[in-house]
């Protein structure tokens, strides 16, 4: 840890703020994903994103932030466990984080909610064919096996940062990138859902959808803003081009919605301002505001586009959160290797030792170093994935029978239903959850004939 410095009482203000912001965008996913699927599996969806707060916020108190931000070990690929282990007691006045003056503790929380919320993006790929079990499983090997150890190599020191030197300044291949291949690889192995791509699979609750977008864009301000530690201009920058970038990507989707479709949606609008968010996420401290303005825009569109890539080869990403994140998280990680200005952010060299992007006159040597992280990132989250849920079909299974996929997998998986449609007038009685528990396959019935869900290509 770098030699600590004074307690900041303004920096830890707004940290703790943040880390509240990104907190809450976890909950906001829920909401996003839970109105994108259909009515028969909501509550398993949001069920995931929550589950996530619980087991990450354990395991990163006792082993991840030490893992991710502990002293170098094994070759610079993950920190010390020996470093901040869970069982140790720091001060507030003399145990700081670095020239920041925060307390460590409040510095894991913030990076606590990062560790949380990376995991839940991975849920969305799999709605309606997971088992609840199967998927706890995989959230504990993934975040150990794949999350921590990328967020100590792009932002602990470790070996991608040392040798590459890419900018990420708050989660492009840390949480995007690395969310995104790793639904790739589990939703390949779980397969299709019954029915896909024949039947149409549309949101069963947009303003749900509209209602989590706009908590997770609240939240990002946390996430982006948050992420240099204290107050001053880059923290004005970060936000003010989270802001523009993801105004720009709503308009960019709208846009294609218009000229493919002749209508443009609430749905499409929620997923393009989750297309900017996730592209600005790792620009927003790099570049000038116009540049965000552009990237958004780029974003807005180019995801947009990749949506349908799963219908083209054949791929079930539920939620497409592949077309989203992990599209949209490249798009932003490779625009610093054009557009990244040292004159915006002059830690872009001294602390980065990073370059100006191609278009400020640096060359390409930071392009190539931007597209190497990505790519080792890439790989990785999609090799430890693919074999983890492997893994888990082959021993406990991952995916519910077919049966419980078709009567709906709230039921077969919680005992309850988001909707009580076998009482509309009312009860004195059970509760609505468990009454449809009870009623078996015959109350579940409407939930199955309710609208299906499919995110954004519908």
């Amino acid at each position: 840890m770098p030699e600590p410095t004074p307690f900041n009482g303004s920096n830890t203000a707004w940290l703790l703020i943040s880390t509240a912001l990104v907190l809450l965008m976890t909950p906001g996913l829920a909401l996003f994903y839970g109105g994108l699927n259909r009515a028969k599996g909501a509550l398993n969806m949001m069920m995931m994103s929550f589950s996530a707060i619980g087991l990450v916020s354990v395991i990163w108190l006792f082993y991840g932030f030490s893992m991710s931000f502990g002293t170098d070990t094994a070759g610079g690929l993950i920190g010390d466990l020996t470093s901040f282990p869970g069982t140790k007691t720091f001060l507030a006045e003399t145990d700081l984080w670095g020239a920041t003056g925060i307390p460590v503790y409040v510095f894991m929380a913030f990076q606590m909610t990062f560790a949380v919320i990376t995991v839940a993006l991975i849920s969305g790929a799999i709605s309606d064919r997971a088992k609840f079990a199967g998927w706890l499983l995989f959230a504990l090997g993934w975040a150990t096996l794949v999350y921590f150890p990328v967020a100590h190599n792009v932002w602990g020191g470790g070996w991608i940062f040392q040798k590459l030197h890419p900018l990420d300044f708050a989660g492009g291949t840390a949480v995007h990138i690395n969310a995104g291949a790793a639904a790739l690889g589990v939703a390949l192995v779980l397969g299709k859902r019954i029915g896909w791509p024949r039947e149409s699979m549309k949101p069963h609750n947009v303003p749900f959808v509209a209602l989590g977008a706009g908590l997770l864009w609240f939240g990002w301000f946390g996430f982006n803003a948050g992420s240099e530690l204290t107050v001053d201009s880059v923290t004005g920058l970060a936000f003010i081009n989270t802001q523009v970038a993801t105004a720009a990507a709503v308009l960019g989707w709208v846009i294609v919605e218009w000229i493919r479709d002749r209508k443009p949606t609430l749905v499409g609008a929620s997923s393009g301002a989750i297309a900017g968010l996730v592209a600005i996420t790792p620009a927003c401290g790099f570049i000038d505001p116009w540049s965000a303005v552009l990237l958004g825009l780029v974003a807005g569109v180019l995801c947009a586009l990749a949506v349908s890539l799963k219908y083209r080869f054949g791929f079930d990403d539920s939620l497409d959160v592949v077309g989203v994140h992990f599209v949209g998280g490249w798009i932003g990680t490779l625009w610093l290797g054009f557009f990244a200005h040292v004159g915006t952010n002059p830690s872009i060299e001294s602390a980065f030792g990073a370059k100006d992007g191609l278009f400020f006159g640096g060359g390409a040597g930071q392009l190539g170093s931007q597209a190497g992280a990505a790519a080792i990132v890439t790989v990785w989250s999609f090799a430890v994935a693919f074999g983890l849920a492997w893994i888990i079909e082959k021993t406990i299974g991952f995916r519910v029978k077919p049966e419980a996929e078709t009567e709906g997998i709230d039921i077969s998986e919680h005992a309850e239903s988001g909707y009580d449609l076998s009482n509309p007038g009312g009860s004195s009685g059970s509760s609505g959850a468990f009454a449809l528990a009870g009623l078996g396959k015959s109350a579940s019935a409407p939930a199955a004939q309710a609208p299906a869900s499919e995110s954004v290509a519908g």
